[in-house]
């Protein structure tokens, strides 16, 4: 996840709800299911081994506090989040729990302080890259963010479908990946570019286009919101594109510790598979995103 997408989720607040997960897709378009379900990532027939991992002596995770709802500081002042919960359900899945710390730095410091020694993986948000996995290795990605097309209920009528888009105005935002996104795969549309983040949520809720195109998270937020006063609505479909919108979030650790990305893999796979993934997902999304 890039630096500019974590600032703009701060948007949310750290008492306010916010998620997501899919399965690897490619580079072409596709839709998700139902609003509560949490795409699959693994296949439940695959089998990834469980290393030894007796002789490690301590597994530290590091994250952040400033990417609610998956790092935040709680109202008792304790760190939590989905990310948290993710890293307290793999330890007890590879029983490691007495050996599982988790601590956070800020976003800067992540890697420098992975490379440094002072943690064995980052769980924070990081956005795989080209760059990225030639310096560190990366666990099997267990969720993915999509965009999502939020419509103005009045503007669009009686069909508030995808379909009913042809020949209304639909806004994005300039220079964002969202942007060529909604232009490469519905090129008919008739876009409409808007500066900030702001100025195109202010022309959703005003009617001067009768709907976005953005990330998912964030408009399912928005349109429960008071701000939206209840003018829009998401429509149906959550769609996902690894060239626009990158492999996901994963657990990144160092190159060397092949043992330790087979066993984040490990239980990443029996957390799907038992179902324990989707108790966290819906634990902090309980509305769903998709």
């Amino acid at each position: 996840m890039t630096r500019a997408l974590r600032a703009s989720l701060k948007f949310c607040g750290i008492f306010t709800l916010c998620v997501l997960l899919a399965v690897p897709f490619s580079a072409s378009l596709r839709a998700a299911g139902g609003v509560h379900d949490l795409p699959l990532l693994f296949d439940a027939r695959e089998r990834i081994a469980k290393p030894d991992l007796s002789g490690l002596a301590r597994l530290r995770f590091l994250t952040t506090v400033d990417f609610p709802p998956f790092n935040f500081i709680d109202q008792s002042g304790k760190l939590a989040g989905f990310h948290v919960d993710l890293v307290r359900e793999i330890c007890r899945e590879l029983e490691i729990d007495a050996k599982c710390q988790i601590q956070a730095v800020t976003f800067a410091e992540l890697q420098p302080a992975l490379e440094d020694g002072q943690g064995e993986a980052v769980v924070a948000g990081i956005g795989i890259s080209p760059e990225l996995r030639q310096r560190f290795a990366f666990s099997r990605a267990f969720m993915k963010l999509p965009a999502r097309f939020a419509a103005n209920r009045q503007a669009m009528g009686r069909d508030l479908s995808v379909a009913a888009l042809g020949g209304k105005p639909v806004g994005a935002i300039s220079g964002t990946t969202h942007e060529a996104m909604l232009k490469a795969f519905f090129p008919k549309l008739d876009v409409r570019s808007f500066p900030t983040r702001e100025a195109m949520l202010a022309a959703l809720r005003q009617g001067s286009v009768a709907a976005v195109f953005s990330d998912g998270m964030q408009l399912s937020f928005w349109t429960a919101g008071s701000d939206a006063a209840n003018c829009c609505a998401l429509l149906e479909g959550a769609y996902f594109s690894q060239r626009f919108l990158g492999e996901g979030l994963a657990i990144m650790n160092r190159k060397g510790d092949s043992a330790l990305t087979q066993a984040i893999d490990h239980a990443l796979l029996e957390l799907s598979r038992k179902g324990r993934l989707d108790e966290i997902y819906l634990r902090y999304f309980p509305a769903g995103i998709y």
